[in-house]
């Protein structure tokens, strides 16, 4: 028994060793990943089927650490990396997607390729070719090889069983069996996976801002860092929720039971007979959807099925009992080049009609000031008496107009290939990517959500 304590306690010390040099490895290449590197706590545990992390520790099987590590160390260096990265993105926190494997294997393609991309000397290896091809097929689908983005391209490429086994020998190192995500509550208590989430979250802030404001040689060496980490620690808002935004504070006639005081009012029925000191409260205030223009951009570089994707979701939030108004004033147009249709909407059941005979037209060029001169003459006409704002669906290749309107006005950028490099600064903007907008279609509203950022 004391041979077998000794020869455990020699693996585990070997083990930490291993992981100390790793991370000094690490350390010499990225100096500013110092606080990251260092915030693990390390563990042995012989049930692992590798490496992998809750977040607080770094958890090894001591014999596969030691083969790793005499084959090549720099795999050791890589797969503490991988590691720090999805722990930064908050791969183990967030919520599992429909196929559960393929959304760790996009966790992992995506670590595996910022990894490769930065070609560190620590942790660079010789490429196989079904990474490389693979490399440039994503490429052809996505912007930036983050982990939602790489899902939703899996997902419509629908690799077979046999081509997902090998890319899950290729780019899955470690063991994610520790992850939150999970749901194992004896595990990883709620209450210990919003502390480790924070921290994450904390230190990725953190990382962001030295390396735009700081750093020379993270901003320059690390630009597939630097951006991915933008993308995840950007401020996040789902479709449904920015919508909602453009509801206004109305009263209507409605009993409103929240006010009214069921003390008082037994009371002055014990004293006065029938004379109650209070009565319910007969209105109440609600933020409904009043007056507001959609615009969907039907030009050849915008996908039909993106633009269906949208106008479901617009017409689940409007139609929502709590956000329409008896009598409203919605316009939608569809505009390329020119300004192709307008439908008028007044009722839930236009907006239900409408969308079950919806059909788009288009498939022209894009120009964004033909929708603005179109409802400037709306305006002019009183055809609105208090616009709230204006909502244009598209992937922003166009010519915008140059001087604010009087309402709001919001750009939805839909997808992979947007680009919103010239969009006016008096403009908002909702980054929404096209594998979030189908999975809202199922969800409530989502606790984790996209991006609306205001210049």
């Amino acid at each position: 028994m004391n041979r077998t304590r000794e020869i455990t306690e020699d693996l585990k010390e070997i083990s930490i060793q291993i992981l100390n040099d790793s991370r000094a490895e690490l350390f010499m290449d990225q100096h500013y990943l110092a606080l990251a590197l260092g915030s693990f706590c390390y563990a042995v545990n012989t049930e692992m089927k590798g490496i992998g992390t809750d977040g607080a520790y770094l958890l090894v099987h001591p014999k596969i650490l030691a083969d790793l590590y005499e084959e090549n160390r720099r795999r050791v260096n890589r797969i503490y990396l991988h590691q720090v990265y999805h722990c930064l993105f908050r791969h183990i926190f967030k919520r599992l997607r429909p196929d559960k494997n393929l959304w760790m294997l996009a966790c992992d393609m995506a670590v595996e390729y910022l990894i490769d991309s930065q070609n560190l000397r620590a942790t660079r290896i010789a490429h196989s070719a079904l990474r490389d091809r693979w490399r440039r097929e994503l490429s052809r689908h996505v912007r930036v090889l983050n982990a939602e983005s790489i899902y939703a391209a899996l997902t419509e490429l629908s690799p077979d069983a046999s081509a997902l086994a090998q890319l899950q020998t290729e780019f899955s190192p470690d063991d994610h069996s520790l992850w939150p995500a999970l749901g194992d509550s004896r595990r990883n208590p709620p209450a210990k996976s919003i502390l480790l989430r924070k921290k994450w979250e904390d230190l990725s802030g953190k990382l962001q801002t030295e390396m735009e404001s700081f750093s020379a040689e993270a901003s320059s060496g690390d630009p597939s860092l630097l951006e991915e980490t933008r993308v995840e620690n950007r401020e996040r808002m789902s479709y449904r929720s920015f919508l909602r935004k453009f509801a206004v504070l109305r009263e209507e006639l409605h009993m409103d039971m929240d006010s009214y005081d069921s003390i008082l009012y037994s009371l002055g029925l014990e004293l006065y007979g029938n004379m109650p000191l209070i009565e319910p409260v007969e209105t109440r205030e609600v933020k409904k959807i009043d007056e507001c223009v959609i615009v969907i951009d039907t030009s050849m570089s915008v996908s039909g099925q993106l633009v269906k994707s949208f106008l479901e979701q617009t017409y689940s939030v409007l139609s929502e009992t709590e956000s329409f108004l008896h009598k409203v004033n919605i316009r939608i147009l569809m505009c390329d080049e020119r300004v192709l249709s307008d439908k008028k909407i007044e009722s839930k059941k236009e907006l239900e009609q409408y969308m079950e005979h919806v059909q788009l037209i288009g498939e022209g060029g894009t120009d964004f000031r033909p929708a603005f001169s179109y409802v400037e003459e709306l305006i002019r006409r009183k055809q609105f008496l208090s616009l709230r704002g204006l909502i244009y669906f598209t992937d922003g290749k166009g010519i915008y107009p140059s001087k604010k309107p009087p309402y709001e006005t919001a750009f939805v950028f839909c997808g992979e290939d947007y680009d919103d490099s010239a969009l006016p600064p008096w403009a908002m903007k909702l980054i929404l990517p096209a594998w979030q907008l189908e999975e809202e279609k199922h969800l409530e509203d989502e606790r984790f959500v996209w991006p609306m950022e205001q210049r």
